[in-house]
């Protein structure tokens, strides 16, 4: 047994190839008491292999980056500097012809009431000044009250028309409506309105006028006797008392609007007042002349 293990390794006699790599005899060991030969593959199975790299890939190739695009920038940028000069052109335009407008003393005015569908401008909070937005308020009120006035005189007259009284007052009674709230608005409340924001003489004297005319129509509505306008065609006392006797309904309404027509009259006496009043106490009626005579010449 011991013979056995002393025997020869058979591959002692086998030259050795001192040029051989370290590894190569590091890949022998011991087996049995002689030497076992590791081949050198062994040991570089282990080393993971290199990816491959994609056949369609050239290290070499140069990158072609299109120049376009920064062209492309450059005249887009140059659009928007030339748009941007534009708006700056036409909003310097745009602010020498507001300049102009408010040197003219022109007032573009931008309809705002009423807020459901907008028609006259009106803004007596911001053009109006303070100590006189009272009375301009005031003033407001009773162009209020002429179409109320107005509008309650076409429902009392269609119900006399349902009644026997004829359509010749119902006709009369649209076309007092229909001419009497836009001629008030355009005739005395607007300059008015404009003669409070502006200061101007010619408006406040236009207002007295047209004014007076407006209290006077309300006074004779209050009465409507049968002269000029045909009797019934206006709420006023006369008609009432006579429909009372006869259908107490329509009499009634007549008896309404004549309420009515009564307090816008005492309302717009008091606005004349203290329109007139301020306006003498500024000096105003002096001005007024003297613009007066220059306007003549």
């Amino acid at each position: 047994m011991a013979g056995r293990r002393r025997d020869s390794n058979p591959f002692d006699d086998e030259e050795v190839n001192p040029f051989a790599d370290q590894d190569h005899e590091r890949g022998q060991s011991n087996y049995g008491g002689g030497a076992f030969f590791m081949p050198n593959s062994s040991a570089n199975s282990k080393l993971s292999p290199l990816p491959h790299e994609p056949a369609d890939y050239d290290r070499g190739a140069t990158v072609d980056i299109p120049l376009g695009g920064s062209m492309d920038l450059k005249k887009r940028e140059q659009e928007l500097q030339a748009r941007e000069a534009e708006l700056k052109k036409k909003e310097q335009e745009l602010k020498r012809r507001e300049d102009a407008i408010s040197r003219a003393g022109i007032v573009i005015e931008e309809t705002n009431w009423p807020a459901i569908f907008p028609i006259i401008h009106h803004d007596i909070a911001n053009e109006i000044p303070v100590h006189l937005q009272r009375l301009q308020y005031v003033a407001f009120t009773t162009f209020l009250g002429i179409i109320i006035c107005l509008l309650w005189n076409v429902v009392a007259i269609t119900l006399a028309w349902a009644k026997g009284e004829g359509p010749t007052i119902w006709f009369l009674a649209i076309i007092y409506f229909l001419s009497g709230v836009p001629g008030s608005y355009v005739l005395w409340y607007r300059p008015l309105y404009r003669a409070m924001r502006t200061d101007s003489a010619l408006k406040f004297g236009w207002f007295f006028l047209t004014y007076s005319f407006h209290i006077g129509f309300c006074g004779f509505a209050c009465v409507a006797p049968p002269i000029i306008f045909k009797g019934k065609s206006l709420t006023g006392i006369l008609p009432a008392i006579d429909l009372l006797t006869g259908n107490t309904l329509v009499g009634i309404f007549y008896l309404v609007g004549f309420g009515f027509f009564c307090i816008e009259t005492l309302i717009s006496i008091w606005v004349i007042q203290q329109v007139y009043m301020y306006f003498r106490g500024t000096g105003k009626a002096a001005e007024m002349r003297k613009e007066a005579m220059m306007a003549a010449l």
